[in-house]
């Protein structure tokens, strides 16, 4: 029971355990939707593993499994489901391949035959004829410089991000062959049930460009993969099964791990608990029996090694141990499990993941150690409100390159799509979140139309902004204010501000930005405690986004921040990255710094000379002290241009030689610097 405590406190419980999963789901539902918006029918993506299931700690640092499904190419295991017009593969199972996997044959799009023809660089014709698929088909030159691991490709995260694996694979609709047997067998403990196996034999599968290991055909072998199945089990575990799960990953990172890496795999652990619960009475599985169901997995897991066969719970045939033990490393890992294994529960006071021996041993004195709970639903709410803002990013970067009519064309018809495909569930969530987003673009789009033309904003363009306002604490109104005083409609600008700066709770909020991954510094306990206590609704009021203004929206953004719009000369396009250009050539500012500049603006407009002068000293104190602001070269500049008005020209200019310590290549800082020396050419700095 101390056991099962300790590993609540770490975030290990049920509540943590399910804010993980639907932060996780929702994140990949809410790709789902973005692809539908703007037809993107060639891929999707899932996330798989610790992270999507809910049973990893912060201390485990389990990777973010993405399998990126394409599909162009339609892979079939009957010729009935053969579809003309498209790529058709025909999986072959038989004797040839090695069990849990499959070779891939070309078929004709014409009529359901055979490819005869000549084979390319991505086929191989073998004794028989059979034009067979490499997995060179799936190459992408983006993911060559990733570091392979096993079929994956893996993208370093920056620092306080888990590192992603990112693996390619095609889907086939139907169950694989060398599973239809699990479908009918039933182990002792009847898990999973009837349902839960009716519910995945309906999940397909989908084959993996990677070839057994010792296999003769590893070019041309494919693995089956049933993720989306045991991603159905998982989620069906109940939460003394997960932590026993846990509990065998710590055991392997902490005693196998520095020493035989790799040789015994997270997934080992989750297959040989599949074949625990499937083969053992369910009400063993209870907190005060946590000790006794981990030396269970872990004497199944020691049987599995002496006999290096590790059966896969669905299609048993394949043997994920094959070939991964060597004769030399056996013994040893052997008598690691076996020690932990006699040790009854004694050896888990020496594992240092998570701190559990410390919290053990706090716990047998009756204290009670601080939870994770606070910082786990903070990276979970942040993953979300990252997600949402890439969507919208992204989403920028498709009106980038086409006039202003057609955006507004193509935003409504987002607007529509996602209005039709509200419904309950998280693909309803999804749409909530994403809706007030695309409304707010469009109502600026508009505005900014207006403005150029009438000096004026619309009564649509307003409705469509109010929609969008609470997307997080300021960013939608910060785009209304800047609207307003565009349109010198001063006096309502000035009442939005001052309701942003009432509801910017400088303990709670937090900013977050899309663009790219900020290494984040210590956020407000305020913030915390808010993350902890909702789900993704905390990003309406605990989050303040970057203010993000397109080319097609320059009418809405005052002259100062306008220049970053241009911040890219010839040569320092050179030095973006691939997305930097999803963004770059908007005006992109962080909430705070922004909502001070409208103030010092409005104010000296309105005469206002004490708040004006407050304005320009909480833009500066911010820029200061704010830690996890991502734009700080941008509200450098904005400063300047303020010290300018203020005819502090030294100011000035030490705020864009700032600016440019910061980013130096992409900067509207070299734009401000050249034509304040040309204004100022006779002045000496």
């Amino acid at each position: 029971m101390r056991l099962s405590e300790v590993l609540a406190d770490i975030g290990v419980d049920e509540r943590i355990v399910l804010k993980r999963r639907r932060a996780w789901l929702l994140t990949e539902t809410i790709g789902h939707v973005n692809n539908k918006l703007w037809n993107e029918n060639t891929y999707m993506f899932y996330y798989f593993g610790s992270q999507s299931e809910g049973t990893t700690t912060m201390g485990i640092k389990s990777d973010t499994d993405v399998l990126f499904c394409l599909n162009d190419l339609l892979v079939i295991q009957d010729w009935c489901e053969w579809i003309p017009g498209f790529h058709n593969l025909l999986m072959i199972q038989d004797n040839s391949v090695s069990p849990g996997y499959c070779l891939l044959q070309f078929l004709r799009p014409d009529v359901p035959r055979p490819v005869n023809g000549e084979s390319d660089q991505n086929c191989f014709r073998d004794r028989t004829g059979k034009v067979l698929v490499k997995h060179s088909i799936l190459s992408d030159k983006n993911l060559d410089k990733l570091k392979m691991h096993g079929p994956a490709r893996v993208s370093q995260g920056p620092p306080g991000y888990c590192h992603t694996d990112n693996v390619t694979a095609l889907h086939c609709k139907t169950w694989p062959q060398q599973a239809r047997q699990w479908l009918d067998q039933q182990g002792d403990a009847q898990w999973p049930s009837a349902e839960i196996k009716q519910y995945c034999s309906r999940t397909g599968c989908f084959v993996v460009p990677v070839g057994c290991r010792g296999g003769d055909f590893r070019q041309l072998e494919w693995r089956i993969s049933t993720s989306l199945a045991e991603r159905c089990l998982m989620l069906n575990l109940n939460i003394t099964q997960i932590r026993c799960y846990v509990l065998m990953k710590m055991v392997i990172k902490s005693f196998l791990d520095p020493q035989f890496e790799d040789v015994i795999s997270s997934y080992m652990c989750k297959t040989v608990l599949f074949h625990c619960i499937a083969n053992s009475h369910f009400n063993i599985w209870r907190e005060n029996n946590l000790l006794s169901c981990l030396s269970s997995c872990l004497y199944h897991l020691y049987n599995n090694i002496i006999n290096e066969n590790c059966p896969h719970f669905i299609i048993p045939e394949n043997n994920l141990m094959r070939s991964k033990i060597s004769p030399v490393v056996k013994p040893y890992i052997l008598e690691i499990l076996r020690n932990i294994i006699n040790s009854e529960g004694v050896a888990l006071l020496r594992i240092k993941c998570d701190g559990l021996s410390f919290r053990l041993r706090l716990k047998f004195y009756n204290l009670c150690p601080f939870k994770t709970s606070h910082r786990i639903s903070d990276l979970l709410l942040r993953n979300t409100a990252w997600c949402i803002l890439n969507v919208h990013l992204k989403s920028n970067a498709n009106l980038q390159n086409i006039s202003t009519y057609e955006a507004v064309h193509t935003l409504t018809n987002c607007i529509s799509i996602i209005f039709n495909l509200q419904h309950e569930g998280l693909v309803g969530t999804a749409c909530q979140l994403l809706l007030p987003m695309y409304c707010t673009t469009l109502g600026s789009v508009l505005a900014s139309i207006n403005i150029n033309q009438h000096n004026s904003v619309s009564a649509d363009a307003l409705k469509l902004i109010s929609l969008g306002l609470n997307t997080d604490v300021a960013s939608s109104k910060l785009k209304l204010a800047s609207i307003l005083y565009c349109a010198q409609e001063i006096e309502k600008a000035d009442l939005v501000l001052s309701e942003i700066e009432r509801r910017y709770d400088l303990h709670v909020v937090e900013p977050v930005c899309g663009c790219y991954q900020l290494e984040t510094k210590e956020r407000r306990q305020g913030f915390f405690v808010t993350c902890d206590n909702h789900n993704e609704d905390a990003i309406q009021y605990a989050t303040a986004s970057c203010v993000r203004f397109m080319p097609c929206e320059c009418h809405c953004v005052p002259t100062e921040l306008r220049y970053e719009m241009t911040r890219s000369t010839p040569e320092d396009r050179i030095y973006r990255t691939l997305n930097d250009e999803y963004w770059m050539d908007n005006a992109v500012v962080d909430s705070l710094p922004y909502l001070y500049f409208l103030q010092y603006k409005v104010n000296s407009h309105l005469g206002k000379i004490n708040e004006k002068q407050s304005a320009l000293s909480k833009l500066l104190t911010t820029i200061k002290t704010e830690q996890n602001l991502a734009h700080r070269e941008t509200a450098l500049n904005i400063l300047g241009k303020c010290m300018e008005q203020e005819g502090r020209v030294r100011d000035a200019l030490q705020c864009y030689f700032m600016s440019l310590n910061l980013r130096r290549r992409n900067n509207a800082a070299k734009i401000h610097i050249c034509t304040l020396l040309s204004a100022f050419g006779n002045f000496r700095v």
